[in-house]
C-alpha cells in the first residue's frame, strides 16, 4: 500500500507519532487508509497539512482555530468568491491575544523584578521580603 505510515509521516512533518494519531482522531487530518495488517497509510498531502498545523500551532493558534484555518485553506482551492476578510479577522484576533499575553507577562516581569530587587538573598526566612509580599493582602512588602 502506498503512502505514509504514522511514524514516517511524523518524521516527515517534524511531530510525534502520537500527535499524528491525535490530529487524525479529532479530524484535523483526514482518516488514513488501513491495510489488512491494521497499519494506517496517509496520503502524500498529509505531510503538507501536518506542517501547516505545526506552523499554526507555533504561532499560538489553538486546535479549534487551526481547524478554522484549515477550512479556509481547503476552500481557497475551490471557492473563488470568498475573500480574505475572515482569515484576516482570525489572524488579527490571535495577534490581539498575543499582545494581551505579552502585556500580562511584562506586568509579571516587573513584579518579579521588584521582588528580587528587594530581597538581600541571605538571612532568615522570617524576614524574607518576597514571602512577606506574597503573604500581604495588597502585595506590598513591609518597610
Amino acid at each position: 500500500m502506498n503512502g505514509y505510515t504514522v511514524g514516517r509521516l511524523a518524521r516527515a512533518a517534524g511531530v510525534g507519532a502520537d500527535t499524528v494519531r491525535h490530529y487524525e482522531e479529532i479530524g484535523l487530518l483526514p482518516p488514513a487508509l488501513r491495510a489488512a495488517s491494521g497499519y494506517r497509510y496517509f496520503a502524500e498531502s498529509a505531510v503538507a497539512r501536518l506542517e501547516f498545523i505545526r506552523r499554526s500551532r507555533l504561532l499560538g493558534f489553538s486546535l479549534p482555530e487551526v481547524q478554522e484555518l484549515l477550512d479556509l485553506s481547503d476552500r481557497r482551492q475551490t471557492d473563488q468568491q470568498t475573500d480574505m476578510v475572515k482569515l484576516r479577522e482570525v489572524a488579527a484576533a490571535k495577534l490581539a491575544d498575543v499582545e494581551r499575553k505579552l502585556a500580562e507577562l511584562e506586568r509579571m516581569k516587573l513584579g518579579l523584578q521588584q521582588l528580587v530587587a528587594c530581597c538581600p538573598g541571605k538571612g532568615r526566612l522570617a524576614q524574607c521580603p518576597i514571602l512577606s509580599s506574597l503573604a500581604s493582602p495588597n502585595g506590598q512588602t513591609a518597610p
